[in-house]
C-alpha cells in the first residue's frame, strides 16, 4: 500500500526517469495494493466517501490496517501523465467521458462493454498495469455506484491474494517436505522452498526469515496432543501456545488478550476454532517487538490428535497484508487425512 509520501516519491521517480520512448509503454509505479481513483472533480465530491469505504476495508494486524489505499487524480490536471501509469487504476464516468474513451482505445485487447457496470482492461499506459471501469449509464447517474464498489472490492482483493501467493511460492513449491511430512509425521503441509524446518518431538517449525531476521520473519508452527483432549477452551489454547512458545521459540512471546478475535470454523474439512491476535515481547525483554498472529486447533479424529497451528509475523515497519494472506495460505494447506 502507497501513502501520499511513496506517491509523491514515485511521482519524483518517474519526472526524474522520463517518459518512455515515443509509442512505446514504460514500466508500471506503485504497489499491486495501491489504487489511482480517476473521475471529474465534481463527480468525486459525491462518491468519495462511497469508494474509501468499500475499497480501503481494513483487517487486523498489529493494528487495523488497510488492506488497499486510494489516492484519487483528476483526469488530465496536474501529474495525470504519471499517476496514469500507476499499477492499479480505477476509472469511474460513462463511455462518452475522454479519460475511459482513452482508456479503452489504449488497451491492447478487445473488451465488449455491454452497458453500465465493472470491467477491467491490461496494460492501458503502462506494462502491466490493470485498469478498472466502472461503467456508468449514459445519464452518469450514480445509483448503482455502492454496488459496483462492493464488486471491485472483492475483484481486487482476490486478484491481490492470488498476487501475494504466487509471491510466496516464486521461490519453489517443497513438495518433498510435504510427502516427507506425511511419511513421518502424519500430516502434509506445503510451505515454499527457502523455509527451513526443525523438529522436536511432537512439534515442528517451519520458519522464513530471509534476508534479515530483523526485518521480517515469517514462521508457522504444528504441534498436538495424543489422545485427543476434545473441545478445547480459548484459554487452554492460549495456554497451550504459551507453553510450546515458551519451549520452542528463540524469544519469549506473550499474547494479547484484548481485541484477540476467537471463532468457531472449518479447515481440513473438520471443525475447529481459530484464535487471531498480537503477540509481543515480554516487557522485561528491555526492547519492544511483536506482530500479528493466527491461531487454529482442529481434531482428526482418525489419529485421535488435537493439533494447534501457529503462525505469526515480525515485519516492523512494513504493511503486514501480503504476509498475513502468505501464512494463512500456508495454514490452508494442512491437511492430517494422510
Amino acid at each position: 500500500m502507497m501513502n501520499a509520501s511513496k506517491v509523491r516519491g514515485l511521482l519524483a521517480l518517474l519526472l526524474a526517469t522520463g517518459l518512455a520512448a515515443c509509442g512505446e509503454k514504460g514500466m508500471t509505479y506503485g504497489d499491486a495494493n495501491s489504487v489511482i481513483a480517476v473521475t471529474d472533480a465534481e463527480r468525486w465530491s459525491e462518491i468519495e466517501d462511497d469508494v474509501f469505504g468499500a475499497i480501503e476495508q481494513t483487517i487486523q494486524t498489529v493494528r487495523d490496517e488497510k488492506t488497499f489505499t486510494v489516492t484519487y487524480q483528476e483526469p488530465y490536471a496536474e501529474f495525470w501523465n504519471d499517476l496514469r501509469r500507476f499499477r492499479q487504476m480505477l476509472l469511474i464516468g460513462t463511455l462518452d467521458d475522454p479519460w475511459m474513451v482513452e482508456a479503452l482505445d489504449e488497451t491492447p485487447t478487445e473488451i465488449d462493454i455491454g452497458g453500465p457496470g465493472v470491467y477491467q482492461v491490461r496494460d492501458v499506459w503502462s506494462r502491466d498495469q490493470t485498469a478498472t471501469l466502472i461503467v456508468l449509464p449514459d445519464d452518469g447517474s450514480l445509483d448503482r455506484v455502492p454496488a459496483m464498489l462492493d464488486e471491485v472490492q472483492t475483484t481486487l482483493d482476490q486478484q491481490f491474494r492470488n498476487y501475494a501467493r504466487n509471491r510466496m511460492y516464486f521461490s519453489g513449491v517443497a513438495e518433498a517436505l510435504a510427502d516427507t511430512l506425511a511419511a513421518e509425521a502424519g500430516f502434509r503441509l506445503t510451505v515454499p522452498e527457502v523455509y527451513r524446518w526443525q523438529r522436536s518431538d511432537s512439534v515442528l517449525v517451519f520458519r522464513n526469515d530471509q534476508p534479515d531476521p530483523s526485518e521480517l520473519i515469517r514462521q508457522v508452527t504444528v504441534t498436538w496432543m495424543t489422545p485427543a483432549p476434545g473441545d478445547l477452551s480459548v484459554d487452554e489454547i492460549i495456554a497451550w501456545r504459551q507453553r510450546m512458545a515458551d519451549a520452542h521459540y528463540n524469544e519469549p512471546q506473550e499474547l494479547v488478550t484484548e481485541g484477540m478475535i476467537v471463532a468457531d470454523t472449518t479447515f481440513d474439512g473438520r471443525d475447529g476454532t481459530l484464535v487471531q491476535t498480537q503477540w509481543r515481547n515480554p516487557p522485561d525483554r528491555g526492547w519492544p517487538a511483536g506482530g500479528p498472529v493466527v491461531v487454529r486447533t482442529l481434531t482428526c479424529d482418525e489419529q485421535d490428535r488435537t493439533y494447534l497451528l501457529d503462525a505469526w509475523l515480525y515485519a516492523p515497519g512494513r504493511e503486514k497484508y501480503e504476509y498475513m494472506i502468505q501464512l494463512e495460505t500456508i495454514l490452508d494447506t494442512f491437511d492430517c487425512g494422510v
